[in-house]
């Protein structure tokens, strides 16, 4: 009987596999929404909005990886990264005499 995974389940899965491109999302979308309330501050300086949306994009950015190494702790704590074969090993290793 196959298991249905709930949408969280499915996301953290796909996080779990993707980490750099959960923290590149993350970059992103948090320069976008930085910059989109900088602007609709009429006071502040062109300069310093785009100042400020990299400050707070290096923040979120900096938060991520420490959410993914939280993530790689526990998956090698718990045991659940060793039940995985590795992506980009060779299925049948070559012996060094051929």
């Amino acid at each position: 009987m196959a298991e249905s995974k709930t949408t969280m389940e499915a996301v953290r899965h796909w996080v779990v596999e993707h980490k750099l491109r959960t923290v590149g999302c993350l970059w992103l979308s948090g320069i976008t929404g930085s910059i989109a309330y900088n602007w609709s501050q009429p006071a502040m300086k062109t300069s310093v909005k785009i100042i400020h949306a990299r400050l707070h994009a290096q923040a979120l950015t900096l938060a991520a990886l420490a959410g993914a190494a939280a993530v790689e702790y526990y998956e090698h704590r718990s045991g659940a990264k060793t039940d995985r074969p590795a992506k980009y090993l060779p299925v049948q290793p070559f012996s060094h005499k051929d």
